[in-house]
């Protein structure tokens, strides 16, 4: 997650400097931040409800951030391979919370 956030850091960048977006280039940059913030705040969870909640949240976020992606591209304000690469990088990270998320609620029971 942290490796995508960076990632995410350096499009903002580039869309605020060479594109000269603003409006979602700051959505993204909050979204695609916030999946790593939220995972890392879960390993320090008071129990297991507070971890799979801010697991939940990195989810959100990361399907947030597919949208946003997906609206950059089809603005054309990134190309087609920026998109497809940033595009995979999150559908893992939805993959992995989804996993996730599911374990930890069946542990719970």
């Amino acid at each position: 997650s942290i490796y995508f956030a960076a990632r995410i850091i350096k499009l903002h960048k580039y869309l605020i400097t060479k594109q000269k977006e603003t409006i979602i280039s700051k959505q993204i940059v909050r979204s695609g931040t916030s999946i790593g913030a939220n995972i890392h705040e879960a390993q320090y969870a008071q129990g297991k409800k507070d971890f799979v909640s801010k697991l939940e949240i990195a989810l959100k976020e990361a399907s947030e951030t597919g949208y946003w992606l997906e609206l950059l591209y089809r603005t054309k304000y990134i190309d087609e391979q920026t998109h497809k690469t940033l595009s995979a990088k999150c559908t893992s990270l939805r993959a992995m919370l989804i996993a996730s998320c599911r374990t930890a609620k069946e542990n719970a029971k």
